[in-house]
C-alpha cells in the first residue's frame, strides 16, 4: 500500500505502478456481499454492495474504484456518509467521523446504471453485452465496471453474489450456487465464493444456457452452454476431466470446491479466466479438440493465477508462464508432443521476434505480450532441465501449497527454486527473466 500520513485520507492508489489509478489505500477489505437485480433487454443494473473492511490508518476519507454507474446512497457503519462523490473512476467517501486505524469498516453502497466495458491500452474490458445476456471480463482493471471495489490484484476477499434476473436466463457467478428462488418472472441466484479472490477475477455469467454435468470426482465439473453447443462441448472439453487429474498430480490438490466452463453463444477474441471458472466463445469449439491446448491454459489458472495470485502485474509471467507450460506438461502427459518439443518450437519462434522484453517486469504495454507467456513458459523448461523432474515438481507443488489462496512475486519463487537445489538456480533465472536477450536453449 502506498503510505499516506496518520489522520489524513486513504491514498486514491495501491502503489501499482503498471495500473496507478486504480487500488487504494488506508484500509483492507475482507468480504464484498453484492445484492445486483440486472434486466437483460434494457441492460440496466441496480446494485448494492456490503463491504467488509478495517482500517490500516485513521481515515478522515477514502475512495472505492467506479466507473459510470451512479452512487445513490453511502452508509459507513450503520450511518449516512457526510460526503461521496463519483469522479473519474474513484467514489470518494468522506466518512461522517474519522475512522481510528485498526476499526472495522463496514460499507454499504447502493448504485445503479447502464453498465459497460472500460476501455484502456488493452482494450474493453469488465461489463459487456453479449447478444442475448452478458459476461464480465475482469483482467486486469474491468471490477469497477460493475461494483465499488479495491482494484488491486494484491486485494482478495471472500465473495457472496445475490443476482436476481429475468427468469428464462441462467446466472453463473463465482464460488458455490447456495440458493435458486423463482418467482414469476425473476429468479435469484445466489452464489458463495469463500476463498480470496481478487476483483479482477469476480465475473458474471448471465445467458440462455443449458447446465451440463461433467465430472463428480475428484472435482465438480460443470458446463454452463447454448443448448445447439452442446454436443460440440462434449466432444471439445472431453478430456477436461483427465486434465484434472493430470494437474493435481503436477501442482497439488484443485484448490477450490469446483470448476465451471462457460460457452457464450457469441464468438470471443480469446478465452478468459475467472476464478471457479473459465469461458470460451464459440468459436473454440470445433469438434475434433482443436483448441484442447486453450483447455488447459484455463484450468491451469485455478492454481496459477487464482489461488495464487500476483502481488502487482509486473510478476504477471507467474500466472501466464505457469499456464502456457500447462498446455506443454498436458501435451505430454496425453500422448502429444512432449514439452521439449513444444520449447524447442516456442524458442524457435522467439528468437525470430525482437528481444526487448524483461519478462520480470515488462510494463504495462507488454504484460500480456504473448513473448511473455512463451518466454515464461520456457523459463520453467529451463528450470526444469537444470534441476531435474523430481525436484522441479516437488518446488511447484511446495509453491502452490505454501501460497495458496494468497498473493506471489517472482522474487518468492526464485528464492524457494534455488532453495530446492544446488545447481545455479539463481543464475539461471535471472538470464531468463531480468535480461532482455533469449538464452539458449540447453
Amino acid at each position: 500500500m502506498k503510505p499516506t500520513q496518520p489522520g489524513g485520507p486513504g491514498a486514491i492508489s495501491a502503489g501499482d505502478s503498471y495500473l496507478p489509478q486504480h487500488g487504494n489505500g488506508g484500509y483492507r477489505i475482507t468480504r464484498y456481499e453484492l445484492d445486483l437485480g440486472y434486466r437483460v433487454a434494457a441492460n440496466r443494473l441496480t446494485g448494492r454492495v456490503l463491504i467488509s473492511a478495517f482500517a490500516t490508518q485513521t481515515l478522515t476519507r477514502f475512495s472505492l474504484d467506479l466507473a459510470n454507474l451512479t452512487v445513490s446512497k453511502v452508509l459507513v457503519n450503520g450511518r449516512r456518509a457526510a460526503k461521496f462523490v463519483v469522479r473519474g473512476r474513484k467514489l470518494n467517501i468522506t466518512p461522517e467521523q474519522p475512522i481510528p486505524i485498526g476499526t472495522a469498516l463496514l460499507v454499504d453502497i447502493a448504485y445503479s446504471g447502464n453498465p459497460g466495458p472500460l476501455r484502456g491500452p488493452w482494450g474493453d474490458v469488465g461489463w459487456e453485452e453479449l447478444a442475448d445476456g452478458v459476461l464480465v471480463a475482469g483482467q486486469p482493471n474491468g471490477a469497477p465496471s460493475w461494483f465499488p471495489c479495491n482494484d488491486h490484484p494484491g486485494e482478495k476477499a471472500s465473495y457472496q453474489f445475490t443476482v436476481t434476473t429475468d427468469s428464462p436466463y441462467l446466472v453463473v457467478a463465482n464460488g458455490t450456487l447456495v440458493r435458486r428462488q423463482v418467482r414469476a418472472a425473476q429468479t435469484t441466484w445466489v452464489f458463495d465464493q469463500p476463498e480470496p479472490m481478487a476483483t479482477y477475477l469476480a465475473t458474471l455469467h448471465i445467458g440462455q444456457y443449458e447446465m451440463l454435468d461433467f465430472a463428480k470426482t475428484p472435482v465438480r465439473q460443470r458446463v454452463a452452454v447454448p443448448p445447439r453447443l452442446r454436443n460440440l462441448a462434449r466432444i471439445d472439453l472431453g478430456r477436461q476431466a483427465e486434465m484434472m487429474v493430470a494437474f493435481q498430480t503436477m501442482f497439488g490438490p484443485y484448490p477450490f470446491g469446483q470448476y465451471t466452463v462457460v460457452v457464450t453463444d457469441d464468438n470471443l477474441e480469446i478465452p478468459l479466466e475467472a476464478q471457479g471458472l473459465s469461458v470460451f466463445g464459440a468459436n473454440f469449439l470445433d469438434g475434433r479438440r482443436g483448441q484442447e491446448r486453450l483447455v488447459a491454459h484455463e484450468l491451469a489458472h485455478q492454481w496459477f493465477g487464482n489461488s495464487l495470485t500476483v502481488a502487482g502485474w509486473r510478476h504477471i509471467w507467474l500466472n501466464e508462464g505457469f499456464a502456457c507450460y500447462a498446455e506443454w506438461l498436458w501435451s505430454e502427459a496425453s500422448g502429444g508432443a512432449t514439452a521439449a518439443v513444444h520449447a524447442t518450437r516456442a524458442w524457435n519462434r522467439l528468437a525470430a521476434l525482437p528481444q526487448n522484453l524483461v519478462i520480470s517486469d515488462p510494463g504495462p504495454a507488454l504484460m500480456f505480450d504473448d513473448r511473455l507467456y512463451k518466454r515464461g513458459a520456457l523459463t520453467l523448461h529451463a528450470l526444469r532441465g537444470l534441476v531435474g523432474d523430481i525436484v522441479f515438481f516437488t518446488l511447484v507443488r511446495e509453491w502452490v501449497a505454501v501460497h495458496r489462496h494468497g498473493s506471489v512475486t517472482t522474487a518468492e519463487f526464485v528464492e524457494l527454486a534455488a532453495r530446492h537445489s544446488a545447481a545455479p538456480v539463481r543464475e539461471l533465472l535471472s538470464r531468463w527473466l531480468d535480461q532482455p536477450g533469449l538464452p539458449p536453449l540447453v
